[in-house]
């Protein structure tokens, strides 16, 4: 009896990760707190006239040119010119539990969401349980978060590989664009590892790493820089539809001030944050002069005398790649309607481009948005749950090298170390930067643009 005391409370902490992290689970899946998450998004459909006498319609949602039993092919007359008004309706319909679970690729949404979330719990519960850091891996369960943090990243990673490079799913350009954006990645991804850019360009030193750590690395940052090209893309398209950047003048289209305020922040905040690894933009906003005291010189009067400290400067980093993470969350339901609305330009579009419009377009635009709503909701929520879990893995990573003996034989040791979970953070919000903004420049020179 004395014994098993003895051992409940030296693993209590191992205990209350485990088991709360199964309740977390079990939870999501019992209140379908994903499909909460997407509850009540504004989706809308084309109307079926079930026979051209009838002068009533009825809202369905179906493949564009599937054959109905009560519909008949018509024979077309003289009058070509003839365009009937109740084609041109369309109808707006709130989302619900039984909509969403329909469509495709909700249950690779649920497993992203479910093993991010739990991951995050753990993380959190984590630090801010007393865990003394000299006791082994297994008796302050630091090993539960790690281990939940590695498996969210590789099942949101996977998930996203899947559903992006589906038959259907996407263009056959835009995967080509994404193993091209993987390779030179990868090749970036050495480059960092091996200190060839320099230190005044990049915040950035890897070198502590071994070879395999190395090649790991490389990898990693080359998946990632491939697999964010399409969710970047389709940031940059809900960007410049929320924001009315084509200036179209739709209320249905544009979003209000607080969708509009969230998505400039969001943006804005995550190319300041890729910034502050670049060093000539760090170096602004690091005194490095708080310690020795003295003044610097008539030369570098503004760079290096004012800011804050070197490590006041990496809790902001870190703050800020929290920031950023976050937002994006919350930006989530934004970005999900105006892909939703963005099916509604397309009917207007195409229902004023003549005089006789065809609406088969739209019709099908209509059905790919509501049928694909999970995969664009799976690669909006990548981005963000990536970051989040990188940069809880570094804020662990600090109890991992007093016992680190015994994951070694499970994980790199080199994969452990919170520089490389902090830097992998970076890449994540960096490669998003550059790919949302580099797009959104295309948009604004014509290059690109929605239809």
């Amino acid at each position: 009896m004395f014994a098993s005391s003895i051992l409940l409370t030296s693993y209590l902490n191992l205990f209350l990760h485990a088991s709360l992290s199964l309740l977390l689970t079990l939870l999501i899946s019992l209140l379908n707190i994903p499909s909460l998450f997407l509850y009540a998004l504004n989706t809308y459909i084309h109307p079926d006239d079930v026979s051209p006498n009838n002068s009533n319609t009825r809202a369905a949602i179906r493949r564009p040119g599937a054959p109905e039993a009560e519909l008949r092919p018509r024979k077309k007359g003289k009058q070509s010119f003839e365009f009937d008004e109740n084609k041109a309706q369309i109808f707006r319909l709130k989302l619900s539990h039984a909509h969403l679970q329909s469509r495709l690729h909700f249950d690779q949404f649920h497993k992203a969401f479910s093993s991010a979330f739990v991951a995050l719990f753990s993380v959190v519960m984590h630090l801010f349980l007393k865990v003394d850091r000299d006791n082994g891996v297994l008796e302050n369960a630091t090993i539960v978060p790690v281990l939940l943090c590695f498996v969210g990243v590789f099942r949101v990673c996977v998930l996203v590989f899947l559903v992006s490079f589906e038959r259907s799913a996407s263009k056959r350009l835009d995967k080509q664009c994404s193993v091209v954006l993987g390779i030179l990645g990868f090749v970036i991804g050495v480059m960092f590892v091996l200190d060839v850019f320099p230190k005044w360009a990049f915040d950035i030193r890897l070198g502590f790493l071994d070879g395999f750590g190395r090649f790991v690395v490389s990898v990693a940052m080359g998946c990632l820089a491939g697999l964010l090209y399409m969710p970047a893309a389709r940031n940059a398209r809900a960007f410049w539809l929320g924001t009315d950047q084509s200036r179209s003048y739709l209320s249905i289209i544009s979003c209000g001030w607080i969708e509009r305020l969230l998505l400039y922040g969001s943006s804005l905040l995550a190319i300041f944050t890729a910034l502050l690894w670049i060093s000539p933009f760090a170096d602004l906003l690091i005194n490095k002069n708080i310690a020795s005291g003295r003044k610097g010189s008539m030369s570098d009067e503004l760079v290096g005398n004012v800011g804050m400290s070197s490590s006041d400067f990496d809790k902001f980093r870190q703050l800020c790649l929290l920031v950023v993470g976050v937002l994006q969350m919350v930006t989530l339901r934004s970005n999900l309607q105006i892909f939703l609305n963005e099916a509604v330009l397309s009917w207007y579009q195409r229902l004023h481009a003549s005089k006789v419009p065809d609406l088969e377009f739209s019709r099908a635009k209509v059905f790919l948005h509501n049928h694909y709503l999970c995969l664009v909701a799976l690669q909006f929520f990548a981005p963000p749950a990536l970051v989040l879990l990188f940069l809880g893995l570094s804020r662990i990573g600090d109890d991992l090298h007093k016992n680190i003996q015994l994951l070694c034989g499970l994980l790199p040791c080199t994969a452990l170390v919170n520089e490389v979970a902090l830097f992998m953070a970076w890449w994540v919000v960096f490669v998003w930067s550059i790919f949302t903004a580099g797009s959104l420049a295309l948009y604004r020179r014509g290059i690109l643009n929605v239809s």
